[in-house]
């Protein structure tokens, strides 16, 4: 019997020790993709104004890094907060800890190397070796061309410094171990040309996050088989809503759409079109979707997006987008 006891508290401490090891290796020795690279971004005026679009109108960085106004809809971002940081995603939301999008005006980030910002951008590891959390979809990021990141760089670089100093993030347990494990090293692709429709549409969505907000999730992945058929809920201020199905199911979806149907949607909340983001009152319709920064897309580019999306798989899923809070 003292024998018995004696190998299960072997075991047992064995077993310990090794659990303690691991979360030791997750917690301190990642996240791991490598020291930031050496580059020196050029800066062109095609490569700052290619960094202008991508930035406000494809992967919207300029949404989530300034201050939007929830007081009129979509929540446009407000003049003069440019990339100053401080938007902030916690429990009350549904996050697993608060998050705080960085400043990244030259106030926040102008002590950065090019190959730190880029690293951030595309692996999810900050300056300091910390795991970024992927309400910045960096996984995505790092399947985007290289030059396209480094326009990215060279745009945010000529913003207008801002002096905001933003709270750190903090993630809850058990997510401020898993989140370590999330950065991976990039793997770049090189963007396809604009003449091969499908497969630029496809480095366009994935370079917008579609799939991350249009996608309901089961520990930070989409789940398998409702891949871009809506159905993710977020709280915003004003109530609650539920991402779009955006696969081509014909009675849920955008089965039905045309693509100028399709392109004329975004294009009705462009600012540069005359659009002014009505107020919304307590009750009214709100939108999570930053509609007047996707709607500076081109034509082009989002008839390639549309073009895309028809090839997915219809999934019937029936979501309703908005539910006041009472």
């Amino acid at each position: 019997m003292k024998k018995t006891v004696r190998i299960l508290g072997i075991s047992l401490a064995v077993i310990l020790a090794g659990l303690v090891g691991a979360l030791g290796y997750v917690k301190y020795a990642l996240p791991n993709v490598g020291e930031a690279p050496t580059i020196k971004v050029s800066a062109t005026t095609a490569q700052i104004e290619r960094g202008r679009y991508l930035a406000n109108h494809v992967n919207v960085c300029i949404d989530c890094h300034s201050t939007r106004d929830w007081s009129r809809f979509a929540g446009p971002p407000v003049a003069g907060t440019t990339g100053k940081g401080g938007d902030r995603f916690g429990p009350e939301v549904g996050f697993p800890g608060t998050f705080y999008a960085p400043n990244i005006t030259p106030s926040g980030i102008g002590q950065w190397s090019d190959g730190e910002i880029i690293r951030a951008i595309a692996s999810g590891v900050t300056r300091e070796g910390k795991a970024i959390f992927p309400v910045m979809p960096h996984p995505a990021y790092g399947r985007m061309d290289m030059e396209d990141v480094k326009s990215i760089v060279a745009y945010v670089r000529t913003l207008k410094p801002i002096d905001n100093a933003v709270p750190a993030s903090e993630a809850d347990f058990p997510m401020n171990f898993i989140l370590n494990t999330i950065p991976q090293k990039p793997a770049f692709q090189t963007k396809p040309d604009t003449s091969d429709v499908l497969a630029y549409g496809g480095y366009l969505v994935n370079a917008a996050g579609c799939t991350e907000c249009h996608s309901q999730q089961d520990q930070g992945k989409a789940i398998a088989g409702l891949e871009f058929a809506g159905g993710r809920e977020f709280v915003i201020p004003g109530g609650k809503v539920q991402s779009a199905n955006i696969t081509p199911d014909t009675k849920t979806g955008i089965g039905q759409w045309t693509k100028e149907a399709f392109v004329a949607r975004f294009k009705a909340y462009d600012p540069a079109r005359g659009y002014m983001a009505p107020e919304v009152k307590p009750g009214d319709r709100q939108s999570l979707m930053p509609w007047t920064m996707y709607a500076g897309m081109t034509e082009s580019d989002l008839g390639a997006i549309y073009t895309y999306l028809k090839t997915l798989k219809p999934v019937p899923n029936r979501v309703t987008t908005f539910v006041a809070s009472r």
